[in-house]
């Protein structure tokens, strides 16, 4: 099985922090290639793993700056390619959901966290002089976070057996049966090839980290800068919004002839569960649904705007887009 897309959308547009970190493994991977002669330099190979890999006895020993730039090294075109896939179909939902300085420094961490799991097996296998290299570590992070914060997602994965097809498996089903494999395979293997205790640990930081996440304290932004956009109606009981994990404030997008609202909606399961309202006085659209343990939304729409005629609702993973025509 490999995963080529999942239907989880963003809400903070393109996740630039993620395509720059697919872009800073493919360069470093063309200097491997160019200082190694494509790896045919054994002398040469050598070198550049041992001064740059996280080699388990030397980070023991307290060889940080090891685990940082073996992060970024890869070990041939398969191994890139199949981690950047990853890091591609699953790493802009956790940019988009933590932020950009947040996910980077929560990424590296989870490589840390997954080069000290390995450094700690290997040692205890009699590996600790063998470098280790690759950004699995940290991706693992990514695909535990993904797991707890999306768990109903649905990822379009392409199956090989006796013929080639396209899927769509659950998180909650595709990612836990990948970390059982790297459990499974891992203690078949402890010092192997594959750095399976490195995905162990760096899948556990992650999913630790999202769970943390979903704490009011660490969610993105501050409750207080949700206030002015970010309303429970006072007319019925509803759930406190940081109880249902939502932390993002609804966007507007302006279009020729359209406005677009992007909002999270917890507590329904389709888009024809959501009603709406709009006061063309005060210019507030509310989003909301009969459902007593779903949260409701107010947004602002722009001064000029003169009505609000709905084109079209689309309820995905809790996401609404809510498409309302401009009168021209």
């Amino acid at each position: 099985m490999f995963p080529i897309h999942d239907d989880t959308e963003r809400i903070h547009g393109r996740p630039y922090l993620n395509y720059g970190l697919i872009a800073v493994n493919t360069i470093i991977f063309i200097y491997e290639v160019i200082a190694t002669g494509y790896f045919s330099d054994e002398v040469a190979t050598n070198a550049l793993l041992h001064r740059y890999g996280a080699i388990p006895n030397q980070v023991l020993s307290g060889n940080i700056p090891s685990i940082f730039t073996s992060m970024f090294l890869h070990g041939g075109p398969a191994h890139l390619v199949g981690n950047m896939i990853f890091l591609f179909v699953f790493g802009d939902n956790i940019e988009d959901r933590f932020g950009r300085i947040k996910y980077l420094i929560i990424y590296l961490m989870w490589g840390a966290v997954a080069a000290f799991a390995h450094s700690l097996v290997a040692v205890y296998a009699g590996g600790g002089e063998i470098p280790a290299i690759g950004a699995s570590g940290a991706i693992s992070g990514v695909l535990g976070a993904y797991l707890v914060l999306f768990p109903r997602a649905k990822i379009y994965t392409i199956v090989f057996a006796f013929f080639i097809t396209t899927i769509r498996i659950p998180a909650i089903a595709f990612i836990p049966f990948w970390f059982i494999m790297q459990v499974v395979l891992g203690l078949f293997g402890p010092v192997s090839s594959v750095a399976y205790t490195a995905h162990i640990g760096g899948f556990l930081a992650g999913a630790a980290t999202g769970y943390l996440w979903k704490i009011p304290i660490f969610q993105r932004p501050p409750a207080s800068a949700l206030k002015p956009k970010w309303n429970v109606a006072k007319n019925r009981p509803r759930p406190d919004i940081a109880e249902l994990g939502i932390n993002t404030p609804p966007e507007i997008i302006e279009g020729p002839d359209f406005y677009e609202i992007i909002a999270e909606i917890r507590g329904i399961t389709a888009a024809s569960e959501i009603k709406t309202d709009y006061d063309p006085n005060t210019k507030i659209f509310r989003i909301y649904s009969p459902n007593p343990n779903s949260n409701e939304v107010d947004v602002k729409l722009p001064d000029d705007a003169t009505d609000a005629i709905i084109n079209n609702i689309h309820y995905l993973n809790g996401i609404v887009r809510i498409r309302l025509r401009k009168r021209i």
